[in-house]
């Protein structure tokens, strides 16, 4: 089992983290083996952004994504950019009030999970990509959500982490 996933947004919403604690995640707490890469444009905030891990049960030959079986794409400038990347038929995961997805479900199966909103909801707004990465969780079954606790514990060492907990768990709840 290999599964190719690009998490993408704009400088500033997090993918960069979120990719990190899925990675730590599925190796620390999984038993998975996985790699993540990252790019994001010189300015940090506000260019396009990506996080990209690869998740396997054998050891990962190639370290990147070619055809992502899980996008998560968290803005409509991520969504122009990286939907070229994604294989046919594979699941995109879209902040519905961020992205306009349009004609994409004739090809992908497209899941919305409003992650801006439910973040402003819990009281940050930061936590949006928790939100995504919760909801990917449980859409992917690649790995628990309490692997993605475990590994946020491991990272997180401020106020924020309480939050990012809730975020994730509301996440699973709105796939």
């Amino acid at each position: 089992m290999r599964k190719e996933i690009r998490i993408a947004g704009t400088g500033g919403m997090g993918v960069v983290l979120a990719g990190v604690v899925l990675g730590r995640a599925a190796v620390v707490y999984s038993g998975l083996e996985a790699v993540q890469t990252q790019s994001y444009g010189a300015e940090a905030r506000g260019t396009a952004a990506k996080s990209e891990v690869i998740v396997s049960d054998e050891p990962i030959r190639y370290p990147k994504v070619r055809e992502a079986d899980f996008s998560v794409l968290m803005s409509q400038k991520a969504f122009d950019l990286y939907l070229s990347g994604a294989r046919k038929g594979s699941v995109l995961m879209v902040d519905m009030d961020l992205c306009d997805y349009g004609e994409a479900e004739a090809e992908y199966e497209v899941v919305c999970v409003p992650a801006m909103r439910t973040a402003d909801e819990i009281g940050m707004r930061l936590a949006a990509n928790m939100v995504m990465l919760g909801a990917l969780a449980k859409k992917s079954d690649l790995l628990s959500i309490e692997a993605l606790e475990k590994a946020l514990e491991d990272m997180i060492q401020s106020n924020a982490l309480q939050t990012d907990i809730e975020a994730v768990r509301k996440g699973a709840t709105l796939v």
